[in-house]
């Protein structure tokens, strides 16, 4: 686990600059503070920061073949690194090192390009063939770990955090209109957009091949939700059961403490049940709530951590959050309006004082039709022969009564109605953040020009999911996989993690789990009324029932309340009052109406306001004070509040 960076000069009698690679690698010394190496020969520089895992003593990068032509820096975690390895020592492959890395180079060797097709795990690498003057860069299939690309004329950047590249004073930093529009839609920019035009995503499962200055990219993996391998009823579970006892087993893999992220939700609760059962010590778990109730999971996860006599750890995290955003707002890079991204950052920043890898329950929501949308997907069928616009007239007046403080179950019916009545197209639009009217309204005039001839962010892949998939509980889960996970939920874990020197791993984002709950038919996870059916289903009698069937609650903050409290004043300043780098590019008399509107409880604008404030803080940060060059701002003076502590392994539950 580490943060990579690295550059390639387009013409092979420039070499590569070694102050910028250092300066590269400097700034991702927390996603790696045990160790750096620099690889620099001709035009070619590797650059890596070490999180030491596995193999602490001889695993330093970059890792070399037996001739050194071939060199490569990984950041992630291969977990099938044992499997391999005898297969490419009976063909005569010598190993040095007992790290996980090694196996790429020498897969390499005998398959080119197609070895990463056989790699299992999270990872964003990059791979120099001296002999073919080749720079491989790849990235895991669901995108797990970020790796981000500057293609420029004389050269190509690239590195685990956007930060690294704008080490590079050459490298332009014009804002791209069209992921401000995608933010604004989706809280997030989802891949292959970053917010600056000179600089690009690498998407999951893809291959990014530099060869005599020519760039190509290419996908290397699919999932495929068409193709349904019959499995008979009484033995699904029991498959799927065995499926994520093995994936949660080489998750385990580890030379340093790990632990586990425990919400007290169905699919962190199934992790750590796996673990406990994996290991011959108590499992060390996290757990972070609010004083608000309704916000409040600690009971829950109380209740795992003494079924399974883990050794606990909790906080509670006050509305005193605004210490924290120049770091979030620092750590991500670029405007990310996720408002789970605040306790994923504290529960990271607990973990990381005890262990040094966490397990989670991250992608048992898309595997298993987790969501509400997805119950309320199935009964898209229904409407299908109304025409489009009734269809989205309905929806509008359905959706209405969330604009206003209303709250409760009947404006939450009518919100996942109104989703069942819109278009493939406009259903996965949160209807909490700006839609397509929305947003038109509130940019400055020049922005409205520019976007004109923009396509939706999501028109093209809602259109390529519509053309092979016919059940809606299918594509909901094939756009999660190809767009909310890797341009948000894995984000978030990731960058929040690794601002605390921290691994993240995830049994149900392992591949093969995630292939085999994609040939399940949709039927045995949601049925309309019940979520998850098969993955409660495989862990009846292992989990407490109080945990199998309690309602979804999500990761989140009080958002709406602490806007009009503690959170108030800072809003005004940056919306208001010192808007800056707002004003370049929206409506402020809009924002202040809307501003207004909030606080005063005649309209709930919090999402829309929260994703406003992320962005103008970026922009103060990131265009104005240029803060990708200087050290990372501290951490809060926040401790955490220990209500509960460790539980006698005497009393351990096998």
């Amino acid at each position: 686990m580490c943060g990579i960076a690295g550059l390639v000069q387009r013409h092979p009698s420039h070499k590569a600059d070694q102050t910028l690679l250092q300066r590269m690698c400097t700034s991702l010394r927390h996603r790696g503070p045990d160790d750096q190496g620099l690889y620099l020969r001709g035009p070619i520089g590797l650059g890596s920061r070490r999180l030491s895992i596995i193999d602490l003593t001889t695993g330093h990068q970059p890792i070399f073949n037996e001739s050194g032509s071939v060199a490569v820096i990984l950041n992630g975690e291969i977990y099938n690194f044992q499997e391999l390895r005898p297969a490419l020592e009976a063909k005569g492959h010598r190993f040095t090192t007992q790290t996980d890395t090694e196996v790429v180079v020498h897969l390499y060797e005998e398959y080119g390009v197609e070895a990463v097709q056989r790699l299992r795990g999270m990872f964003a690498l990059a791979l120099w063939d001296g002999d073919r003057q080749r720079l491989l860069l790849a990235r895991d299939r669901v995108g797990k770990k970020p790796l981000f690309y500057a293609y420029l004329p004389d050269r190509l950047l690239f590195a685990s955090e956007i930060k690294a590249i704008l080490q590079d004073p050459g490298v332009p930093t014009v804002i791209d209109v069209q992921a401000v529009d995608a933010y604004l839609a989706f809280q997030f920019i989802p891949h292959p957009l970053t917010i600056y035009q000179a600089i690009r995503k690498l998407p999951p499962a893809h291959l990014l091949i530099w060869e005599q200055g020519e760039v190509t990219i290419e996908p290397y993996w699919h999932l495929d939700f068409a193709r349904k391998t019959p499995v008979r009823d009484d033995q699904v579970a029991e498959a799927l059961r065995d499926q994520l006892e093995e994936a949660t087993r080489v998750r385990l893999i580890s030379d340093v403490p790990l632990g586990a992220l425990l919400s007290g939700g169905v699919d962190s609760s199934a992790v750590v049940a796996l673990m406990s059962q994996a290991m011959d010590r108590p499992v060390q778990t996290f757990s972070l709530g609010f004083a608000e109730e309704a916000y409040n999971e600690l009971p829950y996860a109380r209740q795992v951590a003494q079924r399974f006599a883990t050794d606990h750890h909790e906080m509670v995290v006050s509305a005193d959050v605004a210490g924290l955003l120049p770091r979030l707002v620092w750590q991500y890079d670029e405007p990310f309006a996720d408002k789970s991204a605040v306790p994923t950052l504290y529960v990271a920043h607990m973990a990381s004082r005890h262990v040094s890898v966490v397990l989670s329950g991250d992608g048992g929501d898309e595997a298993f039709a987790g969501y509400d949308k997805y119950r309320f997907g199935r009964w898209q069928r229904a409407w299908a022969h109304l025409p489009a616009a009734l269809r989205r007239t309905l929806a509008r007046r359905l959706l209405a009564p969330l604009q206003h403080d209303s709250g409760g179950g009947t404006t939450w019916l009518l919100t996942q109605l109104a989703h069942t009545l819109l278009p493939y197209a406009e259903a996965i639009f949160y209807p909490e953040f700006f839609d397509g009217y929305g947003r038109t309204t509130l940019y400055q005039p020049w922005v409205r020009a520019a976007l004109a001839d923009c396509a939706s962010p999501m028109a093209g892949l809602v259109s390529a999911g519509l053309d092979h998939l016919d059940d809606p509980v299918d594509l909901m889960q094939w756009l999660d996989y190809q767009w909310y996970l890797p341009g948000d939920l894995l984000v978030k874990m990731d960058m929040a993690s690794m601002a605390c020197s921290l691994e993240a791993r995830s049994p149900f984002l392992d591949h093969r789990v995630i292939e085999f709950c994609a040939a399940l038919p949709s039927a045995v996870k949601t049925d309309g009324r019940a979520r998850k059916i098969v993955l409660r289903e495989a862990f009846r009698g292992l989990l407490p029932d109080s945990i199998l069937d309690r309602p979804k609650q999500g990761f989140s903050i009080p958002l709406r309340a602490w806007l009009r409290g503690p959170l108030a004043a800072l809003a005004r300043e940056l919306l208001v009052e010192q808007p800056r780098g707002v004003r370049e590019f929206f409506d402020l008399a809009a924002i202040r109406r809307m501003f207004e509107a909030h606080v005063s409880g005649r309209r709930n604008h919090a999402h829309r306001l929260w994703a406003l404030m992320l962005f103008a803080q970026w922009y103060r940060l990131m265009i104005e004070q240029q803060a990708y060059k200087m050290a990372p701002p501290p951490f809060p003076d926040y401790e955490p509040m220990p209500v509960h502590g460790h539980v006698s392994p005497d009393h351990r539950r096998r």
